[in-house]
């Protein structure tokens, strides 16, 4: 069996990160397993991406002309915004790779166009990495619930006009997508939930499947020592949470996590509790969270990351929307409770007083207190930390994604053969009951 991934990047960002690990994954239990990118960042031999400088530079200009339709929409949103108008190279590709099956994953930032899915001639798997695969352009639809006909009037364009640009990007995927043999696979119950409510996929075959990880790269290291190694001080409680790019999108929850610590900071617990932010550096004007902060700027290895988590007595991860929520996962894999709104695809990895704490969406009080429930007891701290590991051991294995994956895989081609054969035989039959009519 041979399995192609199709991404925009391999490792450069969250969405790649997943379709990385599992195809690394993929590799680890035996199968044949390669990706086709639209940006290379790793020295990984089996990810392919454009070699030669002209096509790289038109890779970077397209991501320019990408965002030309949004120009007629001045009071859209900062929201990400993808409308794949622009015409690719990728089916020429595909077909000189040949694959059994493809696994479609983050395909947007004008590496393929709509309608080029339309084209391929293998059976689709698509991992829902984020809404777009199913709304109008759209990446977080928030609290909207036009998806669930054909979008149109698009808050985040900030439109009135139903036939706008989100209803044109809607109906191309109709044209493209309807005929298709397509899976999606959703890492999370809440996002397949959501597929299913929309008027794109229905009637569509939706597979649940969690993210995975490497549980022997993202475990738990002393905490002594992984405080140590990044100079963090060794006597504080220390809140961990990444760089949650408060001026451009909200949907990382900077809006809801800034009083909440504020509140903290007012409940007594500033003295001997400090805040560690991973993903970005000590910004200019950093802003006031009520807790001397530790900037340790952009981690990319797996090595430092786990050591950030072991550093740390609890994760925050204060989206508003997540499909999955991967900090969550790994930050259990390293024995580091988390704390969470009990919303969207986070509910699927933290269980609730168990391994971290679900807040009331989006109570900020509420998620106030479930960092104190998690810190203020030394004991029920160790057994969240327990628990938090255990489950991520029995659930978010890069093994067990795998064979998952790996089963659905085998399926759909099995059933794809039978179904050519099938049709091979019918017009045989029928081919050969003609020309006895004829005799």
């Amino acid at each position: 069996m041979k399995i192609l991934h199709l991404s925009t990047h391999d490792i450069n960002g969250g969405a790649a990160r997943a379709a990385y690990r599992l195809h690394k994954g993929l590799q680890h239990i035996g199968l044949d397993s390669q990706m086709l990118v639209q940006e290379k960042s790793s020295n990984d031999k089996t990810v392919i991406a454009p070699k030669i400088r002209l096509f790289q530079g038109i890779a970077k200009t397209k991501l320019t002309f990408e965002t030309l339709p949004l120009k007629f929409y001045k009071n859209k949103t900062k929201s990400t915004f993808f409308s794949q108008w622009l015409p690719d190279r990728v089916v020429p590709q595909i077909a000189q790779i040949n694959p059994d099956i493809i696994n479609l994953h983050w395909i947007s930032g004008a590496f393929m166009q709509i309608e080029s899915i339309a084209k391929l001639k293998q059976p689709l798997v698509w991992t829902l990495h984020d809404m777009w695969v199913f709304t109008g352009g759209c990446h977080v639809a928030r609290d909207c619930q036009r998806y669930t006909q054909s979008c149109g009037a698009c808050p985040q364009l900030n439109s009135n006009r139903e036939r706008d640009l989100s209803r044109w990007v809607h109906n191309r995927k109709v044209k493209a997508l309807s005929n298709l043999n397509l899976t999606l696979i959703a890492p999370s119950n809440w996002i397949a939930e959501c597929a299913k409510s929309s008027s794109l996929f229905k009637n569509s075959r939706i597979e649940v499947i969690p993210h995975g990880l490497n549980t022997q790269k993202y475990r738990p290291i002393p905490q002594n020592i992984a405080r140590e190694i990044l100079n963090l001080p060794q006597e504080k409680k220390l809140i961990l949470f990444g760089a949650l790019e408060a001026t451009s999108d909200k949907n990382k929850g900077f809006h809801l996590l800034q009083p909440a610590l504020q509140k903290l900071s007012q409940s007594g617990w500033k003295d001997n509790t400090e805040i560690v932010i991973f993903g970005a550096s000590q910004p200019e004007n950093p802003p006031e969270l009520g807790f001397k902060t530790h900037y340790l700027g952009h981690l990319y290895d797996d090595t430092s990351l786990a050591a950030v988590y072991s550093a740390a007595d609890v994760m925050l991860v204060p989206s508003l929307q997540e499909s999955f929520g991967q900090t969550a996962s790994e930050s259990l894999a390293c024995g580091t409770p988390v704390v969470a709104f009990n919303a969207t695809g986070l509910k699927d990895i933290i269980d609730h007083q168990q391994c971290g704490y679900l807040a009331k969406p989006y109570d900020i009080d509420d998620f106030a207190q479930g960092i104190i429930w998690v810190l203020e007891n030394t004991q029920r701290h160790e057994k969240l930390s327990f628990y938090a590991r255990e489950k991520a051991q029995r659930e978010f294995t890069l093994e067990l994604q795998a064979k998952r994956y790996s089963q659905i895989f085998t399926q759909i081609i099995s059933e794809t053969k039978q179904s050519k054969s099938s049709n091979s035989s019918f017009f045989l039959s029928s081919a050969l009951s003609a020309s006895l009519r004829f005799k």
